[in-house]
């Protein structure tokens, strides 16, 4: 094994893994919520980081047997996945110049065992969830060699963890930026263009 090949493994990992997850959704906003209102928030973030845990491991171990047994479909995956982020990229594009500012408004405070409940909800009953880890993460790491694709695993389960713990515990931190939708434009803007980069990376080989 190479150690450079499963470093740049790892690193377009954890950027694929960020470009993933940095996104204005249910789940990034119930985090953001709960982190503001400092609720609950270890338990929830723990939610979220173990759920992309087995669903990026899920992702990559099952498209890495597919792959490896039936070659052709790689290069169905290869351009299957080019157009799936692409077509993440015009989404996140569009939101860039229409999306509004994400506010996390206040209430009664929720129980521990709801607060899980919700966030399990909008995890595993986001079919979004399975696209990015399985069919996205998947088709991209079936791409790279048997060895490699673990660490691409490794640093797309990191770049999670890196965001679901920076948004939750810093959230009181950063919700005076992200209350103004010029903040959101400009994340998705990044979004769309790493999207699109890694597209063309499928593409290209």
């Amino acid at each position: 094994m190479n150690a450079s090949s499963a470093a740049l493994a790892g690193l377009s990992g954890l950027g694929f893994g960020l470009s993933l997850i940095v996104a204005i959704g249910a789940q990034n906003a119930f985090v953001l919520r709960q982190g503001i209102r400092r609720e609950h928030v270890l338990p929830v973030v723990a939610v979220c980081a173990a759920s992309d845990v087995v669903l990026m491991s899920v992702g990559v171990a099952g498209f890495g047997t597919v792959m490896e047994k039936a070659p052709v479909l790689l290069t169905f995956a290869k351009y299957a996945g080019a157009l799936f982020l692409l077509g993440y990229a015009f989404l996140a594009a569009r939101r860039a110049f229409s999306a509004s500012g994400l506010t996390a408004d206040g209430g009664a405070p929720i129980a521990l065992g709801a607060a899980i409940a919700t966030c399990l909800a909008v995890t595993w009953l986001n079919p979004h969830a399975y696209l990015d880890t399985m069919v996205l993460l998947g088709s991209f790491a079936s791409t790279y060699a048997t060895p490699d694709r673990w660490f691409l695993a490794a640093g797309a389960i990191l770049g999670s963890i890196i965001w679901f713990v920076s948004l939750g515990f810093g959230a009181r931190l950063l919700a005076p930026v992200f209350a103004k939708p010029r903040a959101w434009r400009i994340l998705d803007t990044v979004i769309a263009t790493v999207m699109t980069a890694l597209a063309l990376g499928l593409v290209l080989g």
